[in-house]
């Protein structure tokens, strides 16, 4: 595995990274281990000053930091500096919030005979994030603010693709604060990763990736019986009902499947139009999608991105020449994207037979896949047919209605009249294939931690 940085719009390679040896690991995971023993008893007031100043630093090197992200993984430069007020804003909150989620718990019970109860949450230890290129800052922030606020230490397993945001987020820790070995980033191989969670001095993992990816390490971690997460795939549903406002749901349709180039596992991968209004939908989203503007992702006015990397334009492009093989319609839409950089051409898939596999399967790119539903609840059982279950939307004029259809998918998120949103402050986390596990909030502090009963119990013994 080489760890390199190839700018997807030019194809070159800037510079490359060598692989960690077997004694930097052992070496990181001593280091970290050696750090939890004194950061398990720093203070909440300490920790949050630590990720208070890491989110200072990101918004007054929001540009050098968003440049970097469009270097390496091709992210449209407003889109990257979003991405990084988004890292702040997860590491701002939990400065605010970890004291108060991991409160110790008095419990109520039935018989006073049962004792004083209190439920106590302390850290695990030495925890290894496994993180994807799409959201390089924000998938590190979105595991080490929670995990580090409650006590834990952190390994990082980033991306080949993104060694060099990998090493500015160390770096950024280090800055803010963070003692040494509370969090290292490795360029490390498969087999090292497999040496890490075999250590005994390591508590758990938390991977963000693919179905095969999230396999192979939830198996590992499963026979080292260490606890993991597991955020993989997705092929959220669009659906749109008959009432809805149509202009405002293309707009959003269009935002929905192509941000980030359309590499995001929350994406609208899946437009499900009931019949009524499929034929409209379809004319404005095909005039919407021709709309964008496919360029160098550090011009302002580009409006689609390249792909990560030509490797990952190849594979969508098969993907689309297998759906068509297996009876789909595939239309091109839009000016010609450049030769230059890892480009796919934005590519509607219509007529999707039920016994079509592409009907299953996740494209991680400008290709959007439309159903047509002949009514509300076809509508719902066609978003429900997925192996998926990671996000989803409903778009209606009756918003209660909209909630109603919303309790009906099985997903582990869904929004009325907005895209799967991410947010500092809202869970992330999904069902089947997407994984299992939830990242955020109160549910992702408590992922790795003891839930540690204490009960004081005052009575005499029976004998």
């Amino acid at each position: 595995m080489a760890y390199a940085t190839t700018n997807p719009y030019t194809g070159e390679v800037l510079n490359t990274f060598p692989e960690a040896t077997d004694a930097e690991v052992a070496r990181a995971v001593a280091n970290a281990h050696a750090a939890f023993l004194s950061w398990k008893n720093t203070s909440f007031a300490a920790r949050a000053g630590i990720m208070q100043k890491a989110a200072d630093i990101l918004r007054r090197d929001s540009e050098a930091y968003a440049r970097l992200l469009t270097l390496e993984m091709g992210k449209l430069i407003a889109e990257a500096k979003a991405e990084v007020e988004l890292s702040a804003k997860i590491l701002e909150y939990y400065a605010e919030k970890a004291e108060t989620l991991l409160a110790p718990e008095k419990l109520s019970v039935a018989d006073p005979a049962e004792g004083d109860a209190v439920l106590v949450h302390e850290p695990l230890g030495v925890l290894l994030a496994i993180e994807p290129w799409n959201f390089p800052y924000y998938q590190i922030a979105r595991i080490i603010a929670p995990q580090l606020s409650a006590g834990n230490t952190m390994l990082l397993k980033h991306a080949s693709n993104v060694p060099q945001c990998a090493a500015a987020f160390e770096k950024l820790m280090r800055e803010a604060g963070l003692p040494d070995g509370a969090f290292q980033n490795l360029y490390a191989t498969r087999s090292q990763v497999e040496y890490i969670l075999n250590d005994p001095r390591v508590h758990g993992v938390a991977l963000t990736g693919s179905e095969s990816a999230g396999a192979i390490i939830a198996a590992q971690a499963g026979k080292a019986l260490k606890k993991s997460t597991m955020e993989l795939g997705g092929a959220d549903a669009f659906v749109v009902l008959a009432d809805a406002d149509m202009e405002k749901t293309v707009k959003w349709a269009v935002f929905g499947r192509h941000w980030n180039g359309g590499q995001v596992c929350v994406s609208s991968k899946r437009m499900i139009i009931v019949d009524e209004v499929y034929d409209r939908f379809l004319e404005n989203y095909t005039a919407g999608v021709a709309g964008l503007r496919a360029g160098d992702p550090f011009e302002p006015d580009t409006t689609l991105a390249p792909l990560s990397s030509q490797g990952a334009a190849d594979e969508i492009k098969d993907k689309i020449r297998q759906a068509v093989a297996h009876g789909a319609k595939a239309t091109e839409v839009g000016p010609t994207v450049p030769n230059r950089g890892a480009f796919v051409q934005p590519t509607i898939l219509t007529e999707i037979a039920e016994d079509n596999p592409a009907r299953y399967w996740e494209f991680f790119g400008p290709v959007s896949m439309l159903f047509r539903a002949s009514d509300e609840d076809d509508a719902v059982r066609i978003a429900n047919d997925s192996p998926f279950g990671l996000g989803g939307s409903v778009f209606t004029s009756d918003t209660k209605r909209g909630a109603e259809v919303a309790r009906k998918i099985s997903t582990g998120m869904v929004f009325v009249n907005h895209p799967t949103m991410v947010k500092a402050d809202l869970p992330f986390g999904g069902v089947r294939r997407s994984g299992y596990g939830r990242e955020l909030l109160g549910l992702g502090i408590k992922e790795f931690v003891n839930h540690k009963l204490i009960d004081v119990v005052d009575i005499d013994a029976p004998f």
